[in-house]
C-alpha cells in the first residue's frame, strides 16, 4: 500500500467537484482541473478528498502516491501561495527589477537578464540580495528558484553566490599556512 497515496487531501477553503477522472477546484487564488490516470479514482467526504486506485489494477499503483502528490500540490496553492526564499551572498551581487524582468549582478564582466514567468511574483529588499518568490503553481516556482541558484551556486571556501533560504552549505579550510605545515 501506498503510504503517501493514503493519505486524505484537505480541501478546507477550496471547492472541489469530482466528474469522473476530472477533479475541478476553485480557491481564492487559483482554479483549475486535473485529470486523474484510468486507475485512479477520487471521491469528496466532508473536506477531505480521498484518492484511491481502481480494483483490479494493481501494477499501476506504484504511481498513487506521485498522482496524489501533484493533485494536492494544485489544491494547496489554490487555496494559499507557495513561498521561497533565495538569498545572494557575495560583495557586490544584487539583482534589480525591472518590469518582468529581473537583471542580476554576480561577478562575471556582464549582468544576467532573467524573464519572470507571469505566474511567479518575486519580491526584493532593499539591498537586492533577499528575494522572496511567491506562486499558486509549486512546480514553476521550483523551476524559478532552481535555475536563479545555477546561476552561481555557493562556493564552500567563503560561502559566496546565491542558496535557497534555510540550505546547509558545507564549509571548506582552505590553504594552511605554508611555514607551519613545512616546519618540521
Amino acid at each position: 500500500m501506498s503510504k503517501i497515496g493514503n493519505k486524505p487531501i484537505d480541501i478546507t477553503g477550496v471547492q472541489v467537484e469530482v466528474k469522473g477522472n476530472d477533479v475541478h477546484f476553485k480557491g481564492k487564488n487559483h482554479s483549475g482541473s486535473c485529470v486523474l490516470p484510468a486507475f485512479l479514482s477520487a471521491r469528496v467526504e466532508g473536506n477531505k478528498l480521498f484518492v484511491r486506485p481502481v480494483e483490479g489494477q494493481r501494477w499501476e499503483r506504484k504511481d498513487w502516491g506521485l498522482h496524489r502528490a501533484l493533485l494536492a500540490n494544485a489544491i494547496k496553492g489554490a487555496a494559499k501561495d507557495f513561498e521561497e526564499n533565495v538569498e545572494i551572498t557575495g560583495l557586490g551581487f544584487k539583482v534589480q527589477v525591472s518590469g518582468k524582468n529581473m537583471v542580476f549582478s554576480l561577478g562575471y564582466t556582464h549582468k544576467i537578464t532573467m524573464e519572470l514567468p507571469a505566474t511567479v511574483k518575486l519580491n526584493v529588499d532593499k539591498t537586492g540580495q533577499k528575494l522572496t518568490f511567491t506562486s499558486f503553481d509549486r512546480e514553476k516556482l521550483g523551476q524559478v528558484c532552481a535555475l536563479i541558484r545555477a546561476m552561481r551556486p555557493t562556493e564552500p571556501y567563503k560561502a559566496t553566490g546565491i542558496k535557497l533560504a534555510g540550505e546547509t552549505i558545507i564549509r571548506k579550510a582552505g590553504k594552511a599556512k605554508a611555514g607551519a605545515a613545512g616546519a618540521a
